[in-house]
């Protein structure tokens, strides 16, 4: 690891078990938090992307760090760098996760990195999950966690989150698809309870704003990849088959006050399909690429 002073390559290689049940009341409550009024989801499957709702791991309140997240030196190392954010993933769909289906996940610390940002340190964590339905393999996930420094200035740290985001360049300015949501509250507290996220920057907007620099309740990186893969899935998967793989990466936040525009770029000759997100500012929020098989 890059010398910054945290020193956890012990944790390389990391690995845990755990069992779940896909339970079929929490997967109906998230089919109608996902749902618009022209769609429809599987009442036999779990949608896609619905996994990151179950193998959570709650932490008694006393064991829980001031952001809301579980204090770590579990699983994960004790990075002493305040602010976690889910910055990306990579998954490879085998079969669709069936309901009531109970699962197995071999789950591993592949990479931990430190590198120095604009905003000043990072940590990132790259955590690979493996989910089996008996010897069945059913999806892999690589998964991309970052620690950041506290803030230091609310005011200048909002600033400096809204410039890293960028503008898209060229080839994804038109979209061939496009779809305009809000992150309105009452979605992200659904989310959350969901996904039992007690990260309060999506739910206490005075914690967001004052202590992490926010402009808003922040929507959740894993919604929004979700609507993204649910979008992409809707306007290619009737012609173009079944999901095989998506990929995305978190650019800049989104916050409640902001709509937001889910867009698709041309599919290509071996099935991949550019997305991205775009905000209301002009702002690029994330990238994705979904592959069709």
């Amino acid at each position: 690891m890059a010398s910054s002073g945290y020193e956890f390559e012990e944790w390389c290689g990391k690995t845990e078990v755990s069992q779940d049940v896909i339970d079929p009341a929490l997967a109906a409550r998230l089919r109608t938090t996902l749902l618009h009024d022209e769609q429809t989801l599987s009442t036999e499957f779990l949608p896609t992307l619905g996994h990151w709702c179950f193998f959570q791991s709650p932490a008694p309140a006393h064991l829980l760090s001031e952001d809301g997240h579980p204090q770590r030196g579990g699983f994960l190392p004790p990075i002493p760098l305040p602010r976690r954010m889910w910055a990306g993933g990579k998954l490879e769909f085998f079969a669709k996760i069936p309901i009531g289906a109970t699962l197995t996940r071999h789950s591993s610390i592949d990479s931990i990195q430190a590198k120095e940002g604009r905003s000043g340190k990072l940590v990132f964590v790259t955590i690979r999950h493996e989910y089996w339905q008996e010897e069945i393999k059913l999806l892999t996930e690589h998964q991309e966690l970052v620690f950041r420094e506290a803030a230091t200035n609310t005011h200048s740290d909002a600033t400096s989150r809204k410039t890293l985001g960028v503008t898209p360049p060229n080839e994804l300015t038109v979209p061939l698809y496009s779809q305009t949501l809000s992150g309105d509250p009452v979605t992200l507290f659904r989310f959350s309870a969901l996904t039992f996220n007690s990260h309060r920057i999506h739910y206490d907007r005075d914690y967001a704003v004052n202590v992490e620099g926010y402009a808003g309740l922040v929507v959740h990186g894993p919604l929004l990849a979700t609507q993204l893969a649910h979008f992409a899935e809707q306007n290619f998967a009737p012609k173009d088959g079944r999901l095989g793989s998506f990929s995305f990466k978190a650019v800049s936040p989104i916050v409640d006050a902001q709509n937001y525009t889910l867009c698709a770029g041309n599919r290509s000759n071996d099935g991949r399909v550019p997305l991205w997100i775009i905000k209301d500012d002009g702002v690029l929020a994330m990238r994705a690429e979904a592959q069709f098989i």
